[in-house]
C-alpha cells in the first residue's frame, strides 16, 4: 500500500514548458516524448518542489516567473505530515500543497500547505516524499547514514530487535557518562559549596535561633527601653483613677462615678429608663476598679533592669547578623523566619553533597556493567549487519546481471568506528566493483551516470517494502541499454511499484509499456517561441506513441503491431515475481 502520492504538479512558463499538468498516480508512471528538454523540465520541475537550486536561466524568456505547484496525498501519522504540520501548514482533505516560485531576477519563494516557509523546509520534506535517481542527481543513498539504516530496515528483526534494547543501554550509559563527569570535573566546586554549607549550618546551629523569638526580643527590648516612662504613666493613670491613698482630698474617676451611682440609686424607682442609665454607671465603676488594679500591678511588674536590656540588645544583634547572612527574602517569607527555611535547605544540600562519593561509586559501577551491556549488544548488532549485508549484496549483484551490468559486484563496508554511537559502532557504506578485477569503490564513485541509476534501481528494487520513501523518480535510468536489458528494467520498476510510487523518464519502450500510467510531453513551436505540454495518454494513444518511439511513426502497422505485443507482454511480464 503506498503511503504518500504525489497526484498531480503543475508547470508554469518553465523553460519550455507552458501551463502544463503532470497527472501522477501510484503505482508506474512513465514520462516520454519526442525530445529530452522537455522531459529534463519535468525533472527539474519536480527537482524546485523538493527544494532544488532556482536559477533564473530557468525562467521563459519573456516571463516574469516560473511557478511550479504539487498535490501530495498524506495519510496522517507519516514523517512528511508531521513535519508539515509542525511548520505551520495546513492539509487539504489529507493532501500537502507544495509551491515554488522563481522570478525573472531569480528570486526564489516556497510555500508548503498555504504557509509561506524556507526553501529548506521544501528539502527536508523531500527527504520524505521522494528519492531521487539521474544522470547527476543521486539522493539518499548515496549517504553513509541512510545506507546503514536501509540495511538495519532490509535485516528486519535480527537487527531491530537488538538495536532496540542497544538503544536502551547507550542513552542510560550517556546519562550515567554525564552524571559522573559532572561529579568529577566539579568535584572541587562541590567540595567548597559543602564547607559554605556546613560553616553557615554550625553558625546557625551555634545561635539556636526559635522561630518567632526575632518579634518577642524586639518587644521586650522596647518595653526595657522605656520602663521609667511606663512607670510613670501607669503611676499617675493608677491614681486618677482609684486615688491616691497619701493624699485622701484628691478626687479620683472612681469617687466621682460612686458619686453618680449613689444619686441615681436614690431615684431609680420613679422612672426605669433612669434605673437602666443608674446600672450602666454600674458598670462603669467595677470596669474602672479593674483597670485601676491592672495598672498597680503592671507598675509593680515592670523593671527597669539594664542588664536584661544589654542582654536583648546583644541577643537581637546575633540574630541579624543570621538574617544578613542567610534571610534570603521569599514570597511570604522573610527575617528570622527566612533564616530557618534556608537552614532546612541547606541541610538537605549538605547531605546531597555528603553522599557524592557513595553516588559515584554507584555509578561507576553502573557505566561499567552499562559499557558491558552496549558492547555485547554493538557486537550482536555487528555481526547481524554482516550477515544481512552479505544478502543484500548477493541480492543486488543477481539484479544487476540482468540490467546489463553482468560482471559489476555490490559489497558493503562495515566497518568499525572509535567509539559508540547511537547506531552500534559499524560505519556502513554500499560498494561496487563494476567489472572483475576493480577495487569496490563507494557506489557513488564506482559507476558512471547511466550505471549508477541501474544499481540504485537494482538497490531499491531489493530494499522494496523496507524503504519508507514512498515515491521514486528514475530519470534516464536505462541510459545505453536496450534490448533484454530494458525489458528487465521495466519489469523490475513495475515490482518496485507495487511497494511504491514510481516515476520514470525514458526514451525506451520496452520500460514505457510497464507502467500503470502513461505521460508524454508535447511541444510546440510558434515561430518565436517553443512551448511544451504534459498529456496523460489513452489506451489507444499510447499504442500510437509506441508505436513512435519503435519505429518512428506514430501510424506505421507494423509499429502498431509490435507496439500492442510489447505492451501484452510487459502486462504479462509485470505479473511475474
Amino acid at each position: 500500500m503506498v503511503r504518500c502520492v504525489l497526484e498531480e504538479m503543475r508547470i508554469r512558463a518553465l523553460g519550455v514548458i507552458d501551463d502544463a499538468v503532470v497527472e501522477l498516480a501510484p503505482g508506474f508512471n512513465v514520462v516520454t516524448g519526442e525530445t529530452g528538454a522537455g522531459k529534463t523540465m519535468v525533472v527539474t520541475s519536480l527537482g524546485l518542489l523538493l527544494g532544488g537550486r532556482a536559477d533564473a536561466g530557468l525562467v521563459r524568456n519573456g516571463a516574469e516567473r516560473a511557478v511550479v505547484e504539487g498535490r501530495v496525498e498524506l495519510p496522517g501519522g507519516s514523517p512528511a505530515a508531521e513535519r508539515a504540520l509542525e511548520a505551520g501548514a495546513e492539509l487539504d482533505e489529507g493532501a500537502l500543497l507544495l509551491s515554488r516560485t522563481v522570478s525573472a531576477e531569480g528570486r526564489s519563494r516556497a510555500h508548503v500547505g498555504g504557509r509561506s516557509v524556507p526553501v529548506s523546509l521544501l528539502q527536508t520534506l523531500g527527504e520524505d516524499l521522494i528519492a531521487v535517481h539521474g544522470q547527476s542527481d543521486q539522493q539518499r543513498l548515496l549517504q553513509p547514514a541512510r545506507q546503514r539504516g536501509a540495511l538495519d530496515r532490509y535485516a528486519g528483526d535480527t537487527v531491530s530487535e537488538p538495536l532496540t534494547a542497544y538503544q536502551t543501554a547507550y542513552r542510560r550509559l550517556r546519562e550515567v557518562s554525564a552524571t559522573l563527569e559532572e561529579l568529577t570535573t566539579r568535584a572541587r566546586e562541590r567540595a567548597q559549596e559543602a564547607d559554605l554549607l556546613r560553616f553557615g549550618l554550625d553558625e546557625v546551629a551555634a545561635a539556636e535561633p526559635l522561630a518567632g523569638e526575632d518579634e518577642e526580643l524586639a518587644g521586650e527590648s522596647e518595653r526595657l527601653g522605656h520602663a521609667d516612662a511606663l512607670s510613670s504613666a501607669a503611676v499617675l493613670a493608677h491614681g486618677a483613677l482609684a486615688g491616691d491613698p497619701a493624699d485622701p482630698d484628691v478626687v479620683d474617676a472612681g469617687m466621682l462615678v460612686a458619686q453618680a451611682k449613689r444619686a441615681l440609686d436614690a431615684v431609680r424607682s420613679h422612672d426605669e429608663r433612669l434605673g437602666a442609665l443608674a446600672d450602666r454607671v454600674g458598670e462603669v465603676s467595677y470596669l474602672l476598679a479593674d483597670i485601676a488594679q491592672e495598672l498597680a500591678g503592671y507598675a509593680e511588674d515592670l523593671d527597669a533592669d539594664p542588664v536584661r536590656l544589654a542582654a536583648v540588645e546583644e541577643r537581637r544583634a546575633v540574630l541579624a547578623h543570621l538574617v544578613r547572612k542567610y534571610g534570603v527574602a521569599t514570597e511570604g517569607v522573610e527575617g528570622l523566619a527566612a533564616v530557618l527555611a534556608w537552614n532546612e535547605e541547606a541541610g538537605q544540600r549538605l547531605a546531597e553533597l555528603d553522599g557524592d562519593d557513595e553516588r559515584i561509586g554507584a555509578l561507576e559501577e553502573e557505566q561499567r556493567s552499562l559499557t558491558d551491556t552496549v558492547s555485547a549488544l554493538a557486537e550482536q548488532l555487528s555481526a547481524a549487519r554482516h550477515t544481512a549485508a552479505e544478502t543484500f549484496a548477493e541480492a543486488v549483484t543477481r539484479e544487476l546481471s540482468e540490467l546489463a551490468m553482468p560482471h559489476a559486484r555490490v559489497s558493503f563496508g562495515i566497518t568499525r568506528s572509535a567509539d559508540f554511537g547511537p547506531y552500534g559502532f559499524d560505519d556502513v557504506e554500499v560498494l561496487l566493483a563494476p567489472h572483475p578485477g576493480a577495487a569496490p569503490r563507494p557506489i557513488a564513485k564506482g559507476a558512471s551516470g547511466g550505471e549508477l541509476s541501474r544499481v540504485m534501481l537494482a538497490v531499491e528494487v531489493v530494499f522494496a517494502g523496507a524503504d519508507p520513501v514512498p515515491t521514486y523518480l528514475f530519470d534516464e535510468v536505462d541510459a545505453g541499454v536496450g534490448g533484454k536489458a530494458a525489458v528487465e528494467i521495466g519489469r523490475r520498476l513495475a515490482r518496485l511499484a507495487r511497494t511504491a510510487q514510481v516515476v520514470v523518464v525514458t526514451h525506451l519502450p520496452q520500460v514505457a509499456a510497464f507502467a500503470d500510467r502513461h505521460l508524454v510531453v508535447e511541444k510546440t513551436v510558434d515561430g518565436t517561441v517553443t512551448r511544451s505540454g504534459v498529456k496523460t495518454l489513452t489506451d489507444e494513444e499510447r499504442v500510437r506513441e509506441l508505436s513512435r518511439m519503435l519505429a518512428g511513426l506514430e501510424d506505421s502497422e507494423l509499429g502498431r503491431a509490435h507496439a500492442e505485443e510489447l505492451l501484452a507482454a510487459a502486462r504479462q511480464g509485470a505479473s511475474r515475481p
